[in-house]
């Protein structure tokens, strides 16, 4: 039982989330969020970033489940500091970190909606970017030769310090970007900036790259344009990191290489052999047929091999379809009581009860699993009956 669950909120995710869920939540708050695309989140960007900082480091998640963001801030592990979320981020995305940006334009991180098809198949999309680029009239100067001055306002440092009385003998500094030269310690004076860019040094151009998605990718897989991203003077640009986003599919879960699906069987079908046919990915259609006098359980797993996911890089390979059955029962009687003695004799014999008696009788009721009183005694850990229990043991079909 954790102390407090505020860090697995900020990310949307359970307590019990593994750390694959907790990557995949982290990625698309953060993208959504960044400052580039929302520059008024900019705290909601923070506690993303320090929650996932917690959450996808074993050690620290653990203390946090114990102790709550108390226990973290009091030097759990040895520092109660948070990195920078710009930090987390680029690690993340595989940006490099502070330093790299000092030496590196920023790199620009798109998210790309595939679907299941695309990933089964391979794609190739077109995606319409705009970027930075070094202004041509001024070659990254922002004006004239000569004209770049150190910003009086600042005195050269890019902030700008100001400070506020909070109580009787007591004051606070605050720092900030200094505006007039947006935190570059230098300015072009109005009349002699560039025309083409204003003084900025770089204008924005829109291009369109070519994303080829290859078949076996993944959800959440990088894709990397080097040196794609913007450009700024004296800097080396940075890279457009295109992330996968897989669609849900209608039909099929993916599982590594693994595809899963769900298929009904009437219980005929399931005591006397049936034929199905299923769609894959790539439009051919299967027949799958039962063993003659096989049984098929509810819940039962069998697996078609080398009918799942091509493997990435290795297309040629494939993993495995396998399929969960889920016998329906006939709702209403559907055998007359004269013949239920043959069928009673083509199934196993029933379990003989020895009755007393001292022993009461009890009627079997209806009852509906949507009552008030069964929902909330529910316990959390309990889950759908139709989903697949257990590991998958494959069996050739």
């Amino acid at each position: 039982m954790v102390k407090e669950t505020q860090y697995y909120d900020i990310l949307g995710v359970k307590p019990s989330a593994t750390p694959d869920e907790i990557k995949k939540a982290y990625r698309k708050l953060a993208l959504k969020y960044h400052p580039d695309k929302n520059p008024n989140e900019g705290e909601k960007f923070k506690l993303i970033s320090q929650a996932y900082e917690v959450l996808s480091d074993p050690k620290k998640r653990d203390i946090y489940d114990q102790g709550g963001e108390q226990a973290i801030k009091e030097g759990g592990l040895g520092s109660p500091n948070f990195s920078s979320p710009m930090d987390i981020f680029d690690m993340f995305f595989g940006g490099g970190g502070r330093m790299a940006r000092e030496r590196r334009g920023k790199n620009v991180v798109h998210q790309l909606s595939v679907t299941l098809e695309d990933l089964y198949n391979g794609v190739t999309k077109k995606l319409a970017l705009q970027k930075n680029i070094i202004c041509d009239k001024c070659e990254g100067i922002g004006g004239k030769k000569g004209s770049v001055e150190k910003c009086p306002v600042c005195k050269g440092r890019g902030v700008q310090v100001h400070v506020q009385q909070i109580g009787p003998g007591m004051v606070q500094q605050i720092q900030t970007m200094c505006i007039e030269c947006k935190g570059q310690g230098e300015r072009i004076s109005p009349q002699d900036r560039c025309e083409g860019c204003g003084g900025a040094k770089v204008v924005l151009e829109k291009k369109v790259i070519e994303v080829h998605v290859e078949r076996g990718m993944k959800d959440g897989q990088k894709i990397l344009f080097h040196g794609e991203g913007d450009q700024e003077p004296e800097l080396e640009p940075g890279d457009v990191i295109i992330v996968l986003d897989q669609k849900d599919h209608s039909v099929f879960q993916r599982r590594g290489h693994d595809l899963i699906m769900k298929m009904k069987v009437q219980l005929s079908e399931a005591l006397c052999g049936f034929q199905k046919t299923v769609t894959t990915l790539d439009g051919r259609v299967l027949v799958i047929t039962s063993k003659p006098g096989e049984v098929i359980k509810h819940g039962d797993l069998k697996c078609v091999r080398h009918e799942g996911m091509p493997v990435y890089k290795a297309p040629l390979e494939r993993g495995s379809l396998v399929v969960q059955f889920l016998v329906v029962f006939p709702e209403q009687l559907w055998l007359p009581l004269d013949k239920l003695p043959q069928l009673e004799a083509l199934l196993p014999p029933r379990q003989p009860v020895a009755v007393t008696e001292d022993m009461e009788q009890a009627e079997l009721q209806e009852f509906s699993p949507s009552d008030q009183s069964w929902r909330q005694h529910r316990e959390p850990y309990e889950e759908d009956e139709e989903g697949p229990r257990g590991g998958v043991q494959c069996q050739t079909a």
